[in-house]
């Protein structure tokens, strides 16, 4: 399978994985870019994709920075038809105010296959044993 790849600017880093096994490609700030505790922004990666036929690319975080800066990724579904500057949307949940320069990792970005459904309407759904039992029904605490 094959990312096709269009650098937007010449300081665009071009996303690759970190290691053999790794499930996303990381992608990188091409701009510095200071967040305050709270703060939200959308940072440019000055790149754009085509993706693979039938695939999405999905951005999330970057384990490292979640867990020890706080840097969560906010949404993140790039559609195959789309050709545009992908662009990452960041907020700063931790305590410290956060620099990141450019060519930083930011994301990642992990192409999947999509799986196209048919909806249909009907008056009840078929019974399970877990039912509608939601947010802490296994008993985990």
């Amino acid at each position: 399978m094959q990312l096709k790849l269009q650098r937007l600017h010449p300081k665009a880093t071009v996303p690759s994985y970190a290691n053999p096994s790794d499930a996303g490609l990381d992608l990188h700030t091409m701009e510095r870019v200071v967040l305050r505790p709270g703060a939200s922004a959308l940072v440019a990666t000055g790149i754009a994709v085509a993706l693979p036929r039938g695939c999405v690319g999905l951005i999330w975080d970057k384990s490292g920075l979640a867990t020890k800066h706080g840097l969560k990724v906010m949404g993140g579904v790039i559609d195959e038809g789309y050709r545009g500057e992908i662009r990452v949307g960041l907020r700063n949940l931790g305590a410290r105010r956060l620099v990141l320069e450019s060519g930083h990792k930011v994301a990642q970005m992990l192409v999947q296959k999509v799986h196209r459904v048919k909806v249909r309407e009907v008056a009840t759904l078929t019974a399970t044993r877990r039912g509608a039992k939601g947010f802490g029904s296994s008993g985990a605490k």
